[in-house]
């Protein structure tokens, strides 16, 4: 037995007293004396030598100390909290009570989940907003794709329009002085787009093309650049190109176009059917994240630091991982973000905090309801695991324990249970 004592020392934190086998100690002082002595120069030996007694002797009895209790720690802690038994989260502290004899006493402070409580999680009363993909609805998808199709064709029988794209030459004055960046050749501009200052655009509305004409307008006093600010300006306009965006005609050449139907009507029938799907996934996550906040606002746990600063780490070791998969790293994303790491931890913490308290409610909410999982439901989560990415299910299994995969599906089955049971109505 390796653990001797068990203490709370404060709210969820107990401290660990348990020993080092003095045989598992002895063989480790050895091995760290076999790495080290080869690195030591003890008058009367050749290099490395010098029997073990003769370095302790000369550097003192604890000189393999450190790298003994490193070798040998883990498995007895190990022992120790299994013995324990506490749901320990985060790292261990260590600490060294005595190393009499080569029997070492160790503490060790951990942090353990905390004791949750929750009430009427079940027949929560939510609301949401109900989108139909109708006929309108439908259209406006379809309006999206003929302008991603849409091209620009030349104006040259009418005056410029809204939503025109013109090409101008101009040049801005305050009081008949030219000022620095208020000129520029064959520059494009979308009216209607808001680029330019309050009323610029519309200006140029009823303009043809190779018309000169003056835009008169008024800084805003918030403007960037000081020295204008609520400045009075004129600006001399040549208009030299109009175009106009064309879109495709609505038909079944422009289905046969854009997708994998050879009619409209069935072109029409399933952008209806995929943003039905999609707008049914959208109040279903409406729905979901009402009930995550119902949920956190009834549970009550005094929650260890510890786990929140796990979470935190957590998520910024994930979002490393996803810069290396495009080819980034964090240097690189900070460099060109401004951000550090512990601005990206700010970032992230209210997350994670809301992570770790969601993931415990749903454990209490599992463990109260006696929620279990089968074996079928155990190969297909691990099959789903696989398929999704595209690792050998052996592999898989190798590394997700089957008892974390438990409180997983577990975790997911007290989610489903919350919305099922959910009272929801439209908003």
């Amino acid at each position: 037995m390796s653990l001797t004592k068990k203490t709370e020392v404060e709210k969820n934190c107990y401290e660990l007293e348990f020993t080092v086998a003095k045989e598992a100690f002895e063989s480790a002082m050895n091995d760290a004396y076999r790495k080290n002595v080869k690195k030591m120069n003890i008058p009367g030996f050749r290099k490395g030598k010098a029997p073990r007694s003769i370095v302790e002797k000369m550097y003192g009895k604890g000189v393999f100390y450190e790298d003994a209790l490193n070798a040998c720690i883990g498995p007895a802690y190990e022992e120790a909290a299994k013995e324990a038994d506490l749901a320990i989260v985060g790292r261990p502290e260590f600490d060294v009570v005595s190393i009499e004899d080569n029997a070492p006493v160790m503490k060790a402070k951990v942090y353990v989940k905390p004791e949750v409580t929750i009430e009427n999680y079940l027949g929560i009363a939510v609301s949401r907003t109900e989108k139909i993909a109708d006929e309108e609805a439908v259209n406006a998808e379809i309006e999206k794709v003929r302008e991603r199709n849409s091209r620009m064709v030349e104006v040259t029988d009418r005056p410029a329009a809204m939503d025109d794209t013109v090409k101008i030459d101009y040049v801005g004055t305050v009081d008949g002085v030219a000022f620095e960046g208020g000129s520029a050749n064959d520059y494009s501009l979308k009216l209607g787009s808001g680029s330019f200052i309050p009323g610029f655009e519309d200006q140029i509305v009823g303009k043809s093309i190779a018309e000169t004409f003056d835009v008169n307008v008024t800084f805003p006093e918030e403007y960037h650049a000081e020295e204008l600010a609520g400045k009075a300006a004129v600006f001399s306009v040549t208009l030299k190109e109009i175009k106009a965006t064309e879109l495709a005609v609505l038909d079944d050449e422009f289905a046969k176009d854009v997708s994998e139907f050879d009619t409209l009507e069935a072109y029409k029938a399933d952008t209806k059917e995929k943003l039905q799907a999609r707008f049914d996934m959208e109040m279903e996550n409406e729905v979901e994240d009402k009930l995550v906040e119902a949920l956190l606002e009834r549970m009550q746990a005094d929650i260890p630091e510890v786990m929140f600063e796990m979470e935190t780490e957590n998520a910024l070791r994930d979002f490393d991982n996803n810069l290396r998969m495009q080819g980034l790293d964090l240097s690189t994303y900070f460099k060109y973000t401004g951000m550090n790491l512990d601005t990206m931890r700010e970032q992230m913490r209210p997350r994670a905090e809301k992570q770790v308290k969601l993931r415990l409610t749903l454990e209490k909410i599992a463990a109260l309801e006696g929620l279990s999982v089968d074996a079928a439901a155990i190969e297909d989560e691990y099959k789903r695991i696989s398929e999704a990415y595209n690792v050998p299910m052996d592999q898989v299994k190798a590394m997700i324990q089957e008892s974390d995969l438990i409180e997983d599906l577990k975790v997911k089955a007290a989610m489903d249970l919350v919305k099922e049971k959910a009272v929801v109505t439209a908003a």
